[in-house]
Parts: C-alpha cells; sequence; structure tokens
C-alpha cells in the first residue's frame, strides 16, 4: 500500500490540502479525524510557516501585542494527518500534482486553501513604501516600525472593518501618534445606524481623523496623494484595502472568476475539475445572495464541507449542496470598546447589535478564536450538524 504522495499506487486515496488558514485547518482536522481508523486515505496539509497566522488578530501584533503562538503539527495532534512545510510553486492539474518548493507531491483528491494577500499593485507606491498585514512578520515590522516613532503621522488605508480595527488599536496603544484613517466608505458602512454611531464616537474617542469619500492615487516615501484633495502627510502607511489571491490556480488551468477565485459548484468542487475542492478565500462560492466574501467567519464552514464531502465521495455518495449564511460582523475597537451587528443570512444588518464591553466579551468568547472550535471537530461523531466559528452553515448528513 502506497503511504506517499511523491509516488506510489492507487490503493490509498491521497487528499492534498494546500493552506493552512482557517478554511484550510478546518478541512485538514476535519478530514483527518474523520478518517484516522482508516488505512486507505491518507491526509496531508501543506503550509508555508508551521506556525498559525491568526489573521484575525494581526492588528494587535502590530501594535506590539504578544500573541500565543500555535504550531500547525501540534494542532494536527491525534488527528493522523501529516504536515509539509513549503511553498506551493505550481499545480498540475492534469497530472494530478503540486509542486511544493523543489518537491513534487500527487494527489488523487485536492483542496485548494491558499487564501488572498492585500492588493499591493493597484496603486502605485503601495508595494515599496507602505505596510501590510498579511503575515505576523508584516505585522511585527509595523510594531517594530511604529515602536521608534516619538511623534508623527499614521495613515491607515481602507475604512472597511480591517482598516478600522487597524487605526482604532494603533490610536489606543500609540496615543502619541496622529491617526488618520481614509476611504472611499464612511466607517462602518455596511452596520445599522446604532452600531455605525457607536464605531464612530469610538474613532472620535481615540482621536483617529477620518477622510471618507476619498481614494488613494499614490503613496509616497512621506504621504499619500488623494484624488481631487490635497496630500496627506505620512511617516507610516498601512494599506488594507482590496485583496488578491495567487495565480496558481488559473495558470493550471481551472475556472476562476475575474479575481482569479476558482469558481465552484454547489459541493465547492471545482467545475472544470471536479477532483479539486476550492475553499475560502481562494473560492468563488455562490450562494443565493451572491459569491459569498471572505471571512473566517465563511472559510472554516467551507472547510468543513469540503472535507464531507471528500468522505461522502469515498463512500461511494454524492455530495450535498453546501449552504452557508451569515450571522454576525464583529468589529473590535481597541482593547477595551467593540461593535458587533448581527446579520441576516446575505449579510446585510438587522436591529440588533451589541456595544461597548459586552461586545467585547462575545468577540473574544465567541468569534475571535478558532481553538474551541477545531477541538470539538476532532471529538465529533462522524455525523451531525456542524455550525462553525458564528456562521449559519447548514448540512444535510444523510
Amino acid at each position: 500500500m502506497s503511504t506517499s504522495h511523491e509516488a506510489g499506487t492507487a490503493t490509498t486515496h491521497r487528499v492534498l490540502i494546500l493552506g493552512a488558514g482557517y478554511a484550510g485547518m478546518a478541512a485538514a482536522i476535519q478530514l483527518a479525524a474523520r478518517t484516522r481508523r482508516r488505512t486507505d486515505v491518507q491526509v496531508t496539509l501543506v503550509n508555508a510557516q508551521e506556525r498559525f497566522t491568526e489573521r484575525l488578530r494581526l492588528h494587535m501584533t502590530a501594535t506590539g501585542q504578544q500573541l500565543i503562538e500555535r504550531d500547525i503539527p501540534a494542532l494536527l495532534a491525534d488527528t493522523g494527518a501529516q504536515f509539509v512545510r513549503g511553498w506551493v510553486t505550481a499545480v498540475d492539474a492534469q497530472a494530478k500534482t503540486v509542486r511544493i518548493d523543489s518537491r513534487v507531491l500527487h494527489y488523487d483528491t485536492l483542496v485548494y486553501g491558499l487564501g488572498s494577500v492585500v492588493d499591493t499593485a493597484l496603486v502605485p507606491g503601495v508595494e515599496e513604501h507602505a505596510y501590510t498585514l498579511d503575515s505576523a512578520q508584516d505585522a511585527t515590522s509595523l510594531a517594530d516600525r511604529l515602536a521608534r516613532l516619538a511623534d508623527g503621522t499614521v495613515v491607515v488605508v481602507g475604512s472597511g472593518l480591517t482598516g478600522v480595527e487597524s487605526a482604532a488599536e494603533i490610536a489606543e496603544r500609540h496615543p502619541e501618534l496622529t491617526v488618520v484613517l481614509v476611504g472611499r466608505q464612511e466607517p462602518g458602512a455596511t452596520l445599522n445606524r446604532k452600531a455605525r454611531a457607536h464605531l464612530r464616537a469610538a474613532l472620535d474617542r481615540l482621536g483617529v481623523r477620518v477622510r471618507s469619500g476619498t481614494a488613494v492615487t499614490k503613496v509616497l516615501p512621506d504621504s499619500v496623494e488623494l484624488a481631487g484633495e490635497a496630500p496627506v502627510a505620512a511617516d507610516v502607511v498601512l494599506w488594507t484595502g482590496g485583496t488578491r489571491v495567487s495565480p496558481l490556480a488559473a495558470a493550471a488551468g481551472l475556472t476562476v472568476d475575474q479575481r482569479g477565485r476558482v469558481v465552484t459548484d454547489t459541493a465547492l468542487r471545482s467545475v472544470s475539475h471536479p477532483d479539486v475542492y476550492a475553499i475560502g478565500d481562494a473560492a468563488a462560492i455562490r450562494q443565493g445572495y451572491g459569491v459569498m466574501h471572505g471571512t473566517c467567519q465563511s472559510g472554516m464552514p467551507s472547510g468543513v464541507h469540503a472535507a464531507m464531502s471528500i468522505i461522502r465521495a469515498l463512500h461511494g455518495k454524492q455530495p450535498r449542496a453546501f449552504r452557508f449564511g451569515y450571522y454576525h460582523t464583529p468589529v473590535s475597537l481597541g482593547r477595551h470598546d467593540a461593535v458587533v451587528q448581527f446579520t441576516r443570512p446575505d449579510d446585510s444588518p438587522r436591529r440588533a447589535c451589541l456595544t461597548g464591553r459586552t461586545a467585547v466579551w462575545y468577540k473574544e468568547t465567541v468569534s475571535a478564536s478558532p481553538w474551541p472550535t477545531y477541538r470539538r471537530m476532532v471529538r465529533l461523531p462522524s455525523s451531525g450538524a456542524f455550525w462553525p466559528h458564528g456562521g449559519r452553515y447548514t448540512r444535510d448528513t444523510r
């Protein structure tokens, strides 16, 4: 019996999972835990780093706060999954191989979860002069730079949730600095009136200066240029606006959308290559309300569903359709304030929301940490409904 991804016969079904973000970890743990008693299934997770990156908390790392480091091999312990550290450099969907640095791994089923990064190519100067929060290393570099500033101005570009959380965190931890939040939309534009007002009041309290309704056209070493407005002086620029995905899926011949995300069927299989599942930010997953946007809230359920679909296929059954609805939008406003907007399944805001200390507690205990969810996956029986990380995920287990 073959137990190697690098060569062997078809007696072992080789499942290769690319990317150990929230979605990839969920897929690996769920699938490995439910197949660990089988000798004919091998699950391997590939990631560039052994450390799990908590992207939801990188704004904290960026202000010098120490987070507990999570080791991916340790998280996979007792599941039976293997871990391979390395950079994915090519996918050959015809040969069913993946190149990891100089090594080639074979697969029978591929789970593509390489995620997304901030798009630094759209605006001149971003790549050269702006910081991002794509990795723990990026966040640490920003923290080191902020720590060396006795005074000065930090411009956070992008008024989405990452930009808001980053601006609030920097302003709270570095009151000696001027923080300017620049974006096309008003901060909290997707929240209801009460939640939006609380968010804006918190930014005002923290001294964050908001420049909404404008776009950055160029980043310079000491400023950012705005469309139709005077430039804003900047000692540090943090870029949080827009994302892009790896070009590997398109290069492999998988059908992708205009943003390069793998187009999936209702079971999360590639519409062009059904032996490939796509999950998380790397996938264009259509629901009744449109294509899902990438969040931890939706990424983890997509990983779980891909795992359960593979298990069904191994049992000779057809996978079920993926159905997901959003439940909430949590936004931290420093360490002592937050907003939690409860939503309809299509992510539109409901009347209900939490603010202040109650929202802080909710965000930290319910939505911000995946570890209890991963532990439950290991202990779950082989059937039963699963709603990870605060989303509405329904699965037909028949």
